[in-house]
């Protein structure tokens, strides 16, 4: 299984909370109030859980398959892990979206909290989604074409969804700025069915 553990803790609320959501699939909603959730804590360096959890777990790989509320992972060494859903796991595809877009075929990240019975109860679920180094090779009014290392792809650009950051200086819809040749930071999440991205966040100048 292919996930990181943190040091043991103190306290088990969020542990017992999320065990019991697990177990029993009491509605509770909330989630994100319990922890930060965002599109940068998928590639935290630590994961983010509330620090009462004694562990956490960190999932990654490719959906092979859905029974319930669980996903098949299959992982990028050859492991396999399964993610129990519950009723407090936050999701991610592009935007804060329902475990009903969740498909088979998908990447996937997962953080949350080992269950007795080898699952990961998921605090927090990350479908596709990509943090590349690029260049930018093309502008167009609903696209950036974009390459990264040896590879061309094409960048999807969503007006209510996608913002650029000039220089590390806040977020904007304004794209006029991007321009060819840049290095850019690519946020989004990627399209298994043509290995496009929809862009959430472009970072020149950084």
């Amino acid at each position: 299984m292919t996930y990181r553990q943190k040091g043991d803790g103190g306290g088990l609320g969020r542990r017992r909370f999320l065990t019991t959501a697990a177990l029993s699939g009491a509605t509770i909603v909330g989630a994100s109030a319990l922890g930060g959730f965002d599109a940068d804590a998928a590639f935290a360096a630590e994961p983010s859980l509330d620090p009462a959890v004694p562990k956490s777990a960190f999932v990654e790989g490719r959906i092979t398959g859905i029974t319930g509320s669980v996903l098949e992972v299959a992982g990028s060494y050859g492991d396999h892990s399964r993610v129990q859903m519950t009723n407090v796991t936050s999701v991610w595809k592009v935007r804060p979206t329902t475990a009903a877009d969740i498909e088979i075929g998908d990447g996937l990240y997962a953080r949350g909290v080992p269950m007795p019975d080898g699952t990961v109860a998921a605090d927090a679920v990350w479908v596709n989604i990509v943090n590349l180094d690029t260049t930018i090779r093309g502008i167009a009014k609903n696209r950036v074409h974009l390459s990264h290392g040896q590879h061309e792809l094409v960048g999807h650009v969503h007006q209510d969804t996608t913002n650029a950051s000039y220089a590390g200086r806040a977020l904007t819809s304004d794209l006029s700025r991007l321009r060819i040749g840049q290095s850019a930071q690519v946020l989004g999440a990627w399209r298994p069915s043509d290995n496009s991205v929809d862009v959430v966040r472009i970072s020149v100048g950084h």
